[in-house]
């Protein structure tokens, strides 16, 4: 037996003196569950690639000093490629297969997906490890929401509320991974709460598309701006432009002229839907049917611009794009005090001199408040929206004023520009759905096309209402710094740095 022991070791030894070290690469993980790594680099990481072999590659280009601490760090389970998906990624890695045909190809979205994965880590030298492939519904985003999926990434989701708007209660779905921003809009929603609530009014509510077309002089330009803007014309435009859904009605044109260009901004009520698909067909069949009264017409794009889409633009801050809403409350005295920590005049003061005056002397244009976007933004990538329509959507001005004999607090937010629909897009996503489902508004309202996606605006609205009041209390009553030291700094960092 001692002599068989000995024989055994003996072989092992050889086999790591010739440089062969699948064996301790092998032990070391079944024993450890981890892989030897130095000074936080990956030394090697393995990949079965067949049943047949085994491969080894550098996790990244960096060279691996001789004289190395080793440290053990988790490492993921080792993936197994079958013969056939392993001849599809040499097939992408070679550029012999485009990796955007691979659903198409396979008619398997998942698995797609990790054959991209794994081609891309070959191609590029770089891990993806900590990126999640497994536990997403591939299928539900082909053609829609993402092309050439690799993984996804995960975001938390945080709750504010409730919200009391218009004497219902909220709970607002929050993803972001900002430390504060959902406790700062939780807090405002309870002083909102506790001081009887907030109102909400919608006060227009269009989706616009604006073509930019050319003529041969600025004469013919202007003869379409005529044309266009008629009343007696706006009928047959309506019927031709309603064609493109059933949910579809024309509001109004507006023109624009630039030489002997024109720029048509047509607003279009979408119902539930964001609707900038919706009336891009619109905006097409009009621009079809113009054909026949201006044949000299040349169709430059069917954005122009003037729209304006993902972009600042005071046409939107004048004149509103998606849903136009106003969202007010009173905070009474006590609550000021007791639950946001300052007092009134303090608030007012600050709100005039950074909101107002700090917004003007920066030039803004729709920025003359305090943190609208943060609101906008991590509402919009929980519930499926475009989080790239932010720009406009978060449009703002807070209006802080005292009343009743100065022992209260009246707030306001206006937000001319909050583009967001319950249908399309990512809401469709099982995540997205459920916060949608949270707040009541998921789907199309078959009763009231519409009424969905309006309430969305307005929990928006009420919400960025919650968030202003919350960090403006902070700023006046000197709370920011602090309340980023507790609730935005890993713990882990600070004990490294004083370390």
């Amino acid at each position: 037996m001692g002599a068989l022991v000995c024989f055994v070791a003996s072989f092992v030894y050889l086999l790591g003196f010739f440089g062969i070290n699948i064996c301790f690469f092998q032990l070391s993980y079944l024993q450890t569950g981890y892989y030897i790594r130095g000074n936080q680099r990956a030394v090697y990481y393995q990949r079965r690639q067949s049943s047949l072999y085994h491969r080894r590659r550098p996790i990244s280009d960096l060279s691996v000093p001789r004289k190395t601490n080793l440290v053990l760090t988790p490492t993921t389970v080792i993936k197994t490629l079958s013969e056939e998906d392993e001849q599809i990624v040499m097939s992408v890695t070679s550029g012999d297969t485009p990796s955007y045909s691979l659903e198409t190809k396979l008619g398997d979205c998942k698995r797609a997906a990790a054959i991209r994965r794994e081609a891309l880590e070959r191609m590029t030298g770089k891990s993806l490890e900590g990126m999640p492939v497994e536990g997403f519904d591939y299928e539900s985003i082909l053609g829609q929401c993402c092309e050439m999926p690799i993984g996804y990434v995960q975001v938390p989701v945080g709750i504010a509320g409730p919200l009391l708007l218009d004497g219902k209660e909220y709970s607002v779905p929050m993803a972001t991974t900002e430390g504060c921003l959902v406790a700062s809009t939780n807090r405002g929603c309870k002083a909102i709460y506790v001081s009887g609530g907030a109102t909400a009014i919608l006060l227009k509510d269009g989706m616009t598309r604006a073509p930019v077309v050319r003529f041969s002089s600025a004469k013919r330009a202007a003869e379409l701006k005529f044309f266009m803007e008629n009343p007696d014309n706006f009928d047959t435009l309506g019927t031709v432009f309603n064609r493109s859904s059933r949910y579809a009605r024309l509001q109004g044109v507006e023109c624009a002229i630039a030489g002997k260009n024109v720029y048509m901004r047509f607003n279009c009520f979408t119902g539930d839907a964001m609707g900038m698909n919706m009336v891009s067909k619109g905006v097409q069949n009009v621009l079809d049917f113009l054909n026949a009264d201006f044949p000299d017409m040349d169709v430059i794009g069917i954005s122009g611009n003037f729209c304006s889409d993902k972009k600042p633009a005071a046409v939107n801050w004048i004149g509103g794009r998606g849903k136009s809403v106003v969202c007010e409350a009173i905070i009474k005295e006590e609550v000021v005090k007791k639950v946001l920590k300052t007092n009134v005049a303090a608030l007012v003061e600050l709100n005039m001199l950074k909101n107002l005056t700090g917004s003007a002397m920066a030039g803004s244009i729709g920025g003359f408040n305090a943190h609208a976007s943060n609101i906008v933004s991590a509402i919009y990538i929980a519930t499926g929206q475009d989080p790239a329509q932010n720009v406009e959507s978060s449009h703002c001005i807070t209006m802080m004023e005292a009343v009743n004999d100065g022992k209260a607090l009246h707030i306001s937010v206006t937000m001319p520009s909050i583009e967001v629909g319950t249908v399309g897009g990512g809401t469709q996503l099982a995540s997205q759905s459920a916060c949608l489902n949270l707040l009541g508004v998921k789907g199309a309202n078959k009763d009231k096309p519409g009424s969905n996606s309006r309430l969305l605006a307005t929990v928006v609205a009420g919400s960025v209402l919650a968030g202003e009041l919350s960090l403006m209390s902070a700023l006046a009553a000197g709370q920011l710094v602090r309340s980023h030291m507790k609730y935005n700094r890993s713990s882990s960092n600070v004990i490294g740095a004083a370390s």
